[in-house]
């Protein structure tokens, strides 16, 4: 699996693209922002975007879906399904506070926990934990080592934040605790927000989920 990572946005979200060597196709996980410099990078690399996932509906991680979408019409928008609203209601997906509004095409296709996709010749196991908003997943790579894309569950030093509508701090630690951290240390967790860590890194020295 090859991995691009592109910063976008005020909010400095992590978009990645996600590819083989072989298949010309990719994964793109939380378009967010800048949409034509995703498209640029794509073009860059010689890829076709078959699936878009959202980690979840927050305005900062779906914001150029519409663009990847108009350039790629057969691109398959996934996402969970108790976020599924925030596509289309920028109130509920905060960008109406912040002054915009963000509007997503629909889901195509959502989500369920514990299921397995197989983008762009990839495979990930999707899990669901919220806390930072009701319908936030993860997808998880066994390849070697593992990978997470873990959205805004668990950062760098720290964790999502739980204030907005539909967060909850309990919920979101224990399901970092139980579905992240009791992965391998050398699981590579790829945030939606910050630098890469790994899950021994984590599990050891940040202070919101590190062992008592």
């Amino acid at each position: 699996m090859r991995i691009e990572r592109i910063v976008v946005g005020p909010f400095q979200v992590n978009c990645y693209i996600l590819y083989n060597e072989t298949g010309g196709k990719c994964l793109v996980i939380d378009p967010g922002d800048d949409g034509d410099g995703i498209l640029e990078s794509i073009s860059r690399l010689s890829l076709s975007v078959t699936h878009i996932v959202n980690t979840h509906g927050h305005a900062d991680h779906i914001a150029a879906n519409i663009v990847l979408k108009e350039a790629f019409p057969a691109a398959e928008l996934m996402i969970h399904g108790r976020d599924a609203h925030m596509l289309t209601d920028p109130a509920a997906n905060l960008s109406a506070a912040l002054g915009f509004q963000a509007i997503s095409p629909r889901a195509d296709r959502l989500l369920e926990a514990g299921t397995t996709i197989e983008p762009a010749g990839l495979s990930f196991r999707i899990e669901q934990i919220g806390g930072h908003s009701p319908g936030s997943i993860c997808l998880i790579n066994d390849a070697t080592p593992p990978a997470v894309f873990a959205g805004d569950t668990l950062f760098a030093g720290t964790i999502g934040r739980t204030d907005f509508p539909g967060g909850n701090m309990g919920m979101l630690l224990s399901g970092v605790r139980e579905k992240i951290l009791t992965l391998p240390d050398e699981t590579v967790i790829y945030p939606g927000h910050g630098e890469i860590t790994t899950v021994g890194v984590e599990r050891t020295n940040n202070p919101y989920v590190m062992n008592e």
